[in-house]
Formats: C-alpha cells, structure tokens, sequence
C-alpha cells in the first residue's frame, strides 16, 4: 500500500490513545507527538505538520467537552479530518467526458516517469469506454518516441511520433489533426522532459501548448523528491497553466506524504498517484477515500470502481446466475483469479477492505501470493474442458490424469494436490454464499433483510477476513454505509454473490 508506514505510525497512535481509560492532555499530547513524527519522517514541511497538530487540538478541546462524549472517536475523526485538509487543494481539475473531444498536454522533469504516465492515463480512460490516443512531441531525449511506442502499442493505444521531425510544436500539431479525423475524444500529448526547470523547457512548453490549445496541463512529478516538490509544482504552475499534477514512485518511498501535501500547498490538485512501473499500476487520488485508506478504514468506493473496470456490467448476472445455481467450478475460479489479477496487487486490493492492516501483507508475501495464483493457473491451463467443467473436479482426478496435468504445466504433482486443496475450500466459502439474498430496491435494504444480510455474510467469510473487517460491527457498518446495490456489486464482481 502507498505509505505504508505513515498510514501504520498514525494507525498504531491513534491505536494506542484508544487503550487508555482516561483521554486527558498528557494522552492527547503523546498521541499527537507520535502523529507529528510520523509525519515528519515522511518529509512533510514543518510549517504544516504544525498547522495540523494546532488545528487537532482546537477541535479536540478537552476542557470544553460535554461528560460521556467519546473523546476517542472525536481524536480520530480530528486527525481524518486534518489529514483530508492537509491533502486537499480545495480545487478541482478538469474531467475529460466520453464522447467530447479534449485534449491533455503532458509537462515534468527528465526522469519523473512522464512518458509512461501517459500511456498510463489512456489505459486507464480506455478501459472507461474512451478512445485515446497519444502524441510524442519529445524531441529533446534520445528514445522518447521509441519508449512511448512500446507502451502504446502494448496496451493498444493509437500513437503517433515522428523520427525525422525535430520541431515539436509541428509533431504536436499533426498528430492532432491526425487523431481528430479518427475520433479520438481523448489526445494525449507527451512533451519534452529536461534535467533541471530552464527556460528552454518552460518556452518549449509554452508554444506546444499555444498551437494545441489543450483543456489541461498535467504536471507528472517524481514523488521521492518530498517537499522540494512544492517549489517545483510551484514554477510549473506559474509558467505552464498547469491544472492538475500525477506523482509518481509513490511505491515504497517514504517521502510521498511530503510530496503530496506539498503539492496541495500550491494548490494544484493531484489526480492520479503512480504505484509501479506496470500500466495498470495508476490509482485515482481522491483525498478522502485515501486517507480512510490510510488509516486503516478501507476504502470501498475503490474497491467498488476496480470490480466494475474489470467485470463489465453485462457479465455480472451472469456470474452472480452461476453462483446462486451452486455451480462453482474450476473454470469459474480461473476466471475469479483472472479478475483480482487485473484489479492490480493483492496487498492493495486487500487494503481497501475495512480493517484490513497493510503491515500484515508485506511486499514479499504480496508476491508470493500472486506467485501462487499465476502457478494456479498454469496448472489450469492443462486441464481438459471436462476438468474444468466438472463441480466435483476431485472425485474426477485419477492419479494418471493428475501426472499427465502436472507434466503439462511443468509442475510436480504436489502442487496439483495443493491447488485442487485450494479449490475445496473457496468452494465451501462460495456454497455458503449461494443462498445470499440481497434485494435491489433503488439501493437500499430494509432492516430485516440487512440483517439476514449480515448473518449470511458472518458465516460465509472467512474468520480472519472477518476480524480484518473488524467482527460483526465493522460488518454491519460495511453494509450500513453500502446499501443492497453496491454490496451485490461487489460481492457479484468477487464471485460472491445472491440472486
């Protein structure tokens, strides 16, 4: 999970000041103390680490505070709160819609991961139903065009570059053109990158940007680089209209708390957060949901957007049919395993779950666990349609059937043992879910159906999942904060889910 260890220093804080009988100053201060490191170990300047830690203790006056008031959660929704304002520019960026065309200019440094962003950003509106397509006016580094060929091409997104041209205003203007004649309802202009702001950089952009008239300019920014972040967007913004920035490396930095509000000082709204080199590795960055996320509340909005960008809407019922039929099979777990794949790394999956401590799946048992889903379907991969098919695919397994599979995924026969192990026991969990009734009534569940809801839910989830969601409270304010429609939403793109 993206800040990992600031989300667990405050979590563990906020944590610790919940165990004490009394909340009184010397609880209160520890507590905030502990938050104010936290903080400054993730590089966020001092002037606001100091406005939060002044703002906190003015909503949580403690002298003024009614007898029986629970000051722990007012603590806690203090520091939400003050985390939220200290992330939050207070203006939003331009959103491009299906359908109209719009086009959005590149900028940054050499070096922040600006040409990749880009195919990043297409991938991830056309998988919204877009049709993107991407320009490189990177004239200046050597291979620009060649790099932002290869990602294009391997998410199939329409590019257009040249390798003769070396004005990057006519690449820009041509592409242009070119894309509009296609109907592309989103151009995405890559520019050109320097070591350093100069003022060849800043006139470069300045004449792109005055020849294709873009709706934004996106600022891509390294995210490692902390608070000097704040100068940086600070120049960009004032020379090149810029109305939204990307930060990038955000995967195992310590230093990413210090460059996203740093950039929000400036007032120019972050949009995406980049988490990895892969393509799918872009989250959207939405202030609050990300600070739920943060501190260990979830983040099932998210969750939610993820299920719906892998499962199309029209394939749910037909997957929530099969589930309430009782047909469980190992074509439908391939499938199943096939979709958590593409919703990107387990341990940020499983962090958007209410509860859900990022510490308990480091970055080495993430992989392991992706490992084992990969070897899973490898094995698949050698199994007869009849073997797939089958909803009692064990009492089908010969011993001559299981060696011809193990040899042809070039696996040892154990690990077909082990994987059909593991088929057994996500069928008990998905056969517990088959008799699920969550009813659709304009989003929303009367009392007794939440509550037999609840119930269900509370046999059917593993135990530890369970106590992750926090037992049966956090349960119930899962489905509380859900409703009917969002919970067969998700519960239909995991493969669990009613009729």
């Amino acid at each position: 999970m993206v800040l990992a260890q600031l989300g667990g220093s405050i979590t563990r804080a906020l944590a610790q000041m919940s165990k004490a009988t009394v909340v009184d100053e010397k609880v209160l201060g520890d507590c905030l103390n502990e938050i104010t490191r936290a903080l400054l170990q993730s590089d966020v300047r001092f002037q606001t680490v100091r406005d939060v830690q002044t703002n906190i203790r003015k909503i949580v006056n403690l002298e003024t505070l009614a007898a029986g008031t629970n000051k722990h959660r007012i603590i806690q929704q203090a520091v939400s709160s003050e985390l939220c304002s200290m992330l939050d520019p207070g203006k939003p960026a331009f959103v491009p819609k299906k359908g109209k065309p719009s086009v959005v200019m590149f900028v940054g440094l050499q070096g922040s991961g600006k040409t990749t962003t880009c195919t990043k950003y297409a991938r991830y509106y056309q998988l919204k139903g877009f049709k993107p397509s991407v320009v490189c006016a990177d004239t200046f580094r050597a291979g620009a065009f060649d790099q932002l060929k290869q990602n294009a091409t391997k998410a199939r997104i329409p590019f257009y570059g040249s390798y003769t041209e070396s004005d990057p205003v006519k690449i820009a203007v041509d592409g242009l053109e070119r894309f509009r004649k296609e109907n592309s309802d989103l151009i995405i202009i890559d520019t050109s990158g320097r070591h350093k702001q100069e003022a060849a950089l800043f006139e470069e952009m300045r004449q792109v940007a005055e020849a294709t008239k873009p709706d934004l300019v996106i600022f891509v920014m390294d995210g490692s680089i902390g608070q000097a972040a704040f100068g940086q967007a600070q120049a960009f913004k004032q020379s090149a209209s810029v109305g939204a920035v990307i930060v990038t490396k955000m995967d195992g930095h310590a230093n990413g708390g210090g460059a996203l509000s740093a950039v929000a000082a400036t007032k120019s709204p972050v949009i995406f957060i980049g988490t990895g080199e892969h393509l799918h590795e872009l989250e959207v960055f939405d202030v609050r949901p990300f600070v739920s996320h943060l501190l260990g509340m979830g983040d099932l909005s998210g969750l939610i957007d993820k299920i719906q960008d892998v499962i199309p809407a029209d394939k749910q019922p037909e997957l929530l049919a099969k589930i309430s039929e009782g047909t469980f099979t190992l074509r439908l777990l391939y499938e199943q395993f096939q979709n958590l794949l593409k919703m990107g790394s387990l341990g940020q999956v499983f962090s958007m779950l209410p509860g859900f401590n990022s510490e308990l799946m480091p970055k080495g048992q993430e992989k392991d666990g992706e490992a084992k889903i990969k070897r899973y379907m490898t094995i698949m991969d050698s199994m007869t349609d009849a073997e797939l098919d089958n909803p009692n695919p064990k009492k089908l397994m010969t011993e001559s059937r299981t060696i011809r599979i193990a040899r042809g995924s070039g696996r040892q026969v154990r690990d077909v043992m082990d994987m059909l192990e593991e088929y057994k026991r996500l069928a008990k969990v998905f056969g517990k879910m088959k008799d699920l009734k969550i009813p659709k009534n304009n989003g929303k569940m009367s009392d007794l159906s939440q509550n037999q809801t609840i119930q269900q839910l509370v046999k059917a989830l593993p135990p530890q999942m369970l106590k992750q969601m926090g037992g049966v409270p956090g349960l119930k304010a899962l489905v509380n904060k859900m409703g009917g429609k969002d919970i067969n939403k998700m519960l239909g793109g995991l493969g669990l889910g009613g009729d």
